[in-house]
């Protein structure tokens, strides 16, 4: 028994209190996911084309007004409030095929060639 009473006594931890902690409050989940959101939405990435999809384009002489840019950029936007992945965009005389996650247009089609095309592996298509 002489060996126990020679151990250190076990000291107690204090823990700050409440108001010294730097945690802060968690928000609800609902707010989270709303702001998160809200971020996602009103960051743009860069409308990109691939290199497959700027080769059509030119070999075509198909130059995007800035205009029919901002209806194409609209048109993914749309697409991606649905949950779209890859969609067929149709756009004045042109059908683009556009991944919406990565925003990239992966090919481009002018009306001329687009009546003898099938488009697969699209989830949607949006009318822009």
């Amino acid at each position: 028994m002489t060996a126990i009473s020679k151990l250190p006594p076990i000291s107690r931890v204090d823990t700050p209190p409440a108001s010294e902690s730097v945690r802060k409050p968690i928000p609800s989940e609902r707010e989270q996911f709303s702001e998160v959101l809200g971020k996602a939405l009103d960051r743009k990435e860069p409308l990109e084309f691939s290199a497959h999809a700027q080769a059509r384009l030119l070999q075509h002489q198909i130059r995007l007004t800035p205009t029919q840019m901002e209806r194409l950029d609209r048109g993914i936007g749309q697409a991606a409030e649905k949950g779209a992945k890859d969609s067929l965009v149709l756009l004045d005389n042109l059908a683009l095929l556009v991944n919406i996650k990565n925003r990239v247009v992966i090919t481009a089609v002018d009306g001329a060639r687009m009546r003898d095309n099938v488009f697969t592996q699209i989830d949607s298509a949006v009318i822009a």
